[in-house]
């Protein structure tokens, strides 16, 4: 598979304007991801929202990634947050470069936010994880079941940890895409989500396979990870934090690299 073919992207909600200052401060180390590979970075813009920052593709009008930062006070908000907001196109994209509602209409395909609704301490913030430059197709057995818990957990786990730096993203693995709408927004043949703890100096990343039936989710390490779809959610980590996979919460999936084998109990197969 030529990964020169794929094309991931997120971006920013329409309601508020970016912040002129960027948003490096979602990124642990102060530093947000970085695609390694050039030929995904082109058509893509930087936007910031008030609680996460998110890299837009022209190409695939959707997210690359979506970078929190979450702490224990921002998630104890949120769960006093009813859950409520309305989907809508990120009009700061030029309308020949943005996905609109109608591309999901009758597509078979959920409405995945990459930065998740749940995540967002008010009404405000939760309103802007709905543009659709945060949202990639998902399969509805996935996004209102595994991928849901998983979002659960990691809210979970910053509770417990008290900070934690998330970033969530599509990927795409076969050798002819598909793609949905009149403006051909790509199907990802996977979503996951990268988890670093700072005060454990410990990383790791879940990946769940866009499927309609059973879909298959796996612990991997965030190296495994940039080498598979050419983004490194966390460049400023040292390469022992990266090459290691740390006890993810429903750690019932198998790891794929040898390193992360080691934290994880009960095993199942798992391809991109």
């Amino acid at each position: 598979m030529a990964w020169s073919a794929l094309f991931f992207a997120t971006a920013l909600v329409a309601t508020l304007p970016a912040r002129a200052e960027g948003c490096a401060e979602l990124g642990a180390g102060q530093q947000l991801p970085v695609v390694d590979n050039p030929k995904l970075a082109r058509g893509t813009q930087l936007l910031c929202s008030t609680r996460f920052a998110v890299l837009y593709s022209a190409l695939a009008r959707e997210p690359l990634w979506a970078a929190e930062h979450l702490d224990t006070a921002m998630v104890r908000a949120a769960m006093q947050t009813p859950r409520e907001g309305e989907f809508h196109p990120d009009t700061r994209i030029a309308p020949g470069a943005r996905a609109q509602l109608e591309d999901y209409v009758r597509s078979g395909f959920d409405r995945g936010h990459m930065a998740p609704s749940g995540d967002m301490p008010d009404r405000q913030s939760q309103q802007e994880t709905f543009a659709l430059s945060n949202i990639v197709p998902q399969r509805a057995v996935l996004n209102r079941g595994r991928w849901a818990e998983i979002e659960s957990a990691v809210r979970g786990l910053a509770l417990r940890t008290g900070n934690l730096y998330v970033v969530t993203g599509p990927a795409f693995h076969a050798s002819s895409l598909s793609a949905i709408g009149p403006d051909r927004v790509l199907v990802p043949t996977s979503t996951w989500k990268a988890v670093y703890d700072p005060h454990r100096q410990l990383s790791g990343v879940y990946v769940c396979h866009n499927v309609a039936r059973s879909p298959g989710c796996s612990h991997v390490s965030v190296a495994e990870l940039t080498r598979i779809t050419g983004v490194d959610p966390f460049p400023a980590l040292p390469a022992s934090v990266k090459q290691s996979c740390m006890a993810l919460p429903l750690g019932h999936a198998r790891a794929t690299t040898k390193h992360a084998r080691r934290h994880t109990r009960r095993r199942v197969y798992y391809r991109w």
